[in-house]
């Protein structure tokens, strides 16, 4: 069992976020090397256990969730490590399948800055810059520490942004990797157009790790070259996750038809049946190299097909072997999403949803043309957008595909202001029905209204607190 090699401090749950936002003005650092010294410090508690690690643009938490779930059924102690949380940092690092408590949270964190304090007083006597140790940085190191200490067989890690820089790719015990999908998303830092940030997401493909690309990485071809010439550099055979019929993979993937790929191991999905309205089940067959999984369902939107189909494939991957289908049926049907497409009040019904760029945005929409058709009955959409994205790409679809619009901001500093995107809604064609400067101010507004809230993983988180 894994253990600290010193005595850390323990601090108060209240005095663990504290240490996180003091770390929030380093804001985003591409670096690698911080959280290795780190890990090294505290032992390198990241080879206590495996990994399993997910890249991707859109439904790498959901992919992340499904692997995680399905390992569990197959009999592994299991962690799950994602980001963002909707209400509390604690949902940041699940064991066993529940966030953990404050205490073993609190006491990673403390790990963590203690770690990073160890690694810079030596920095500047060697005369070195002290490293700038982020909160995303703080969090994985905590999350390595608080799942060695578990026992946990194996960690499913998601990806904060990227793959090539990104915290958890320090991880040593990385074992199975898959990407989702490729979307302009986090451009800044990632890159400004589809095959650079692909590039920055195939770096997870590594030597001797088991491979899985998404049904997002099969278009445009340029896209997928970047993933295949990674892992044919990485001497890695990816399986290739492809929708039977391209209408199953509305939302998921760019235009353009997959190419036919013979020289590489496939696996395939086919939506059985789609949910008719909100609750009803997904029904799925997803087939592999090793088996074909009839009669799964999981009380989700359509569009989860894909990464449903991807986990499997992922976790099939990781083993090595196939998985028990009794347990599998059991594992995804039972799995939450938090946040996901889900009905956080059923009277008048209170849909979020954390979408937050268009390919999530478009995904979103055909789960809702699916409960809905019938524009004009829509209930009103709250939105907010983070002003990093590509907020034109968000407002234009959803200013379409609901009859009215009432916007709002979030509490995030990278939030853009309500006026401004009430101003892009309207220029779009939506007619505005409300413009709130904070979420609490615009469900109050809406209170005793049926409404849709998305455009951000905040808002979906903000709304969940105030009405979960």
């Amino acid at each position: 069992m894994y253990k600290l090699p010193f005595e850390v401090p323990e601090i108060t749950y209240d005095e663990a976020l504290g240490v996180l936002r003091g770390a929030l003005r380093f804001g985003i650092e591409p670096l690698l090397e911080t959280v290795e010294d780190m890990l090294a410090e505290l032992g390198d508690p990241d080879l206590a256990f495996e990994c399993v690690q997910v890249a991707g643009t859109n439904g790498k938490t959901s992919t992340s969730r499904f692997t995680a779930a399905v390992l569990a059924g197959e009999g592994l102690s299991t962690a799950l490590y994602t980001s963002p949380e909707l209400v509390s940092y604690t949902e940041r690092m699940e064991v066993g399948g529940s966030p953990v408590s404050e205490e073993a949270f609190a006491h990673g964190i403390s790990a963590a800055r203690e770690a990073g304090c160890r690694v810079n007083e030596r920095r500047v006597a060697q005369g070195l810059r002290p490293y700038d140790v982020t909160e995303f940085d703080t969090l994985t190191v905590a999350a390595m520490v608080v799942f060695a200490e578990a026992g946990v067989d194996v960690a499913v890690l998601e990806c904060g942004m990227g793959g090539r820089w990104d915290a958890t790719s320090a991880a040593k015990s990385i074992r199975a990797v898959a990407v989702t999908g490729i979307g302009l998303d986090h451009m800044r830092v990632l890159g400004d157009t589809l095959e650079k940030i692909a590039g920055e997401k195939a770096a997870i493909i590594k030597p001797g790790r088991a491979c899985v690309l998404g049904a997002g990485t099969a278009t445009p071809d340029s896209v997928e070259d970047v993933f295949l010439a990674q892992a044919r550099a990485a001497g890695v055979t990816p399986v290739l996750l492809r929708p039977e019929r391209l209408e199953d993979a509305a939302g998921e993937m760019h235009p353009g038809v997959p190419r036919r790929r013979d020289d590489l191991p496939r696996a395939s999905y086919r939506i059985v049946r789609r949910p008719a309205r909100i609750g009803a089940p997904l029904e799925l067959t997803v087939a592999t190299p090793r088996a074909t999984y009839e009669e799964l369902a999981c009380l989700k939107p359509a569009y989860q097909a894909a990464n449903v189909a991807c986990a499997v494939a992922l976790a099939e991957g990781y083993l090595g072997r196939a998985l028990d289908a009794e347990a599998l049926f059991t594992s995804v049907v039972q799995c939450p999403t938090p946040g996901r497409f889900q009905l956080l009040r059923p009277e008048p019904p209170v849909l979020i949803d954390a979408c937050h760029n268009p390919q999530s945005v478009a995904a979103f929409l055909t789960a809702i043309d699916a409960v809905a058709p019938v524009r004009e009955e829509r209930p009103t959409l709250l939105a907010a957008v983070l002003a990093d994205k590509d907020v034109e790409g968000i407002v234009a679809p959803l200013a379409r595909a609901f009859p009215r619009v009432a916007v709002t901001q979030t509490s995030s500093p990278r939030a853009l202001p309500a006026a401004e995107l009430a101003a892009l809604f309207a220029e779009a064609g939506a007619e505005v029905t409300g413009t709130y400067p904070t979420v609490e101010a615009a469900t109050s507004a809406l209170c005793g209204e049926s409404y849709v809230g998305c455009g951000s993983i905040t808002l979906a988180g903000e709304l969940a607190a105030l009405l979960g």
